[in-house]
């Protein structure tokens, strides 16, 4: 029985606790589905997690706007990261694809989150570029002014939901300044002539990811989120709610590591005796649930904080997303080394866990970039 104890935290709201249970009683009915097709897996998943509801958190509702919650959406990715890595994957790309919608576009712009919060359309987040992945303010791909639209040339790079996404947020250079000050967001429907897919990627937890290839392609202007130039705010405000969520992830992951874990010791035998009574066995142990509550700690914390009125949480987040994720990743190591050869084994969760935590400390602000944006906050603040 996995902990629950940490719901009874003063971050939280009977809502909160209720969405939980439910939540994981839905996934131990539902999950883990069949990943041999990644493509047809992600469409599933976004069809029933749409179908019974799940996904109204990942964007606002039209009829009744009210400002996302960031708890909400922590909470169901831990809990479905917690049963099955490309369920959390199709629930959090809704969110992160139809952030910028949800925080700034238009009530006409607004008529896709209809579709996306049933699971009747799939959305993608188009941010990164070859040569500029963390380093958003170097994006190359334009947007240029054209009568009444713009037409976008160039290239996007490791996008999630690429390849079956059916809108894509796209980030282009429009131009009204130099660096972060010249980017601005539009709304690309899939079938708008002249995008393609360029590539399909693979990566070592199969996710459909694609480079997105961009030729000429004529947007109208009623598709620009915003004002031009306000892509590289509207970016970072969507990070500024989703990062948390990344540390929500990789706390699922840990906690599912951790639960294995527990199991493992106190059926295996060693030398004759559980594995739970050998004292290294009890250290790792020890440390690994120390790294999961701590990593908690900072996740919910900045959650929190965004729900109950910051504007930003930039420092929060970054320090909930860098702890967990780097965490998660010596959680589950400790794993692999606790179920030995099972512990590698295709097929088997742990040999899952290993290969699904290893992304979440790049996508969304790699580990190196999160230092750089917390020394920056607190030497700012001082």
């Amino acid at each position: 029985m996995p902990d629950r104890s940490f719901l009874n935290w003063p971050f939280f709201e009977d809502r909160h606790r209720e969405l939980a249970e439910n939540l994981d009683a839905w996934c131990a009915k539902n999950l883990p589905v069949d990943h041999h097709d990644v493509d047809m897996a992600c469409r599933e998943l976004v069809a029933k997690l749409g179908r019974d509801g799940w996904l109204k958190p990942t964007a606002i509702d039209p009829d009744n706007p009210a400002p996302l919650d960031v708890r909400t959406l922590c909470i169901t990715r831990e809990t479905l990261a917690r049963h099955d890595g490309l369920a959390d994957f199709a629930f959090a790309m809704q969110g992160l694809g139809t952030g910028a919608i949800s925080l700034f576009g238009t009530r006409d712009q607004q008529r896709w989150l209809e579709r996306t919060r049933t699971g009747q359309a799939i959305s993608a987040f188009a941010l990164s570029e070859p040569r500029s992945g963390s380093d958003v303010a170097n994006m190359e791909m334009t947007a240029v002014r054209d009568g009444d639209g713009y037409v976008l040339s160039g290239e996007k790079t490791w996008i999630s939901n690429g390849g079956i996404a059916d809108v894509y947020t796209v980030f282009a250079r429009t131009g009204e300044a130099p660096g972060a000050k010249g980017i601005s967001a539009f709304i690309v429907p899939a079938e708008t002539k002249g995008l393609g897919i360029a590539e399909r990627l693979e990566v070592i937890a199969p996710h459909p990811l694609a480079r997105l290839a961009f030729d000429n392609v004529r947007v109208p202007a009623s598709v620009l989120i915003g004002k031009p130039g306000d892509g590289f705010r509207i970016a970072m405000s969507v990070l500024d709610v989703f990062r948390s969520t990344v540390g929500a992830a990789a706390l699922g992951f840990a906690r599912r590591a951790l639960d294995e874990s527990v199991r493992r010791a106190a059926e295996r035998k060693l030398f004759g005796a559980p594995m739970a009574e050998l004292q290294m066995v009890q250290g790792h142990i020890a440390d690994m649930a120390l790294d999961v509550d701590a990593a908690a700690l900072l996740v919910y914390r900045a959650a929190w904080t965004k729900d109950t009125g910051a504007e930003r949480v930039t420092r929060e987040a970054a320090m909930a997303k860098l702890f967990a994720t780097d965490k998660a990743q010596e959680v589950i190591d400790k794993a692999v080394q606790l179920h030995g050869g099972d512990g590698v084994r295709k097929g088997y969760i742990i040999e899952s866990l290993y290969r699904e935590i290893r992304a979440l400390r790049i996508y969304e602000g790699a580990s190196d970039v999160q230092k750089v944006v917390i020394a920056r906050q607190v030497m700012g603040a001082s």
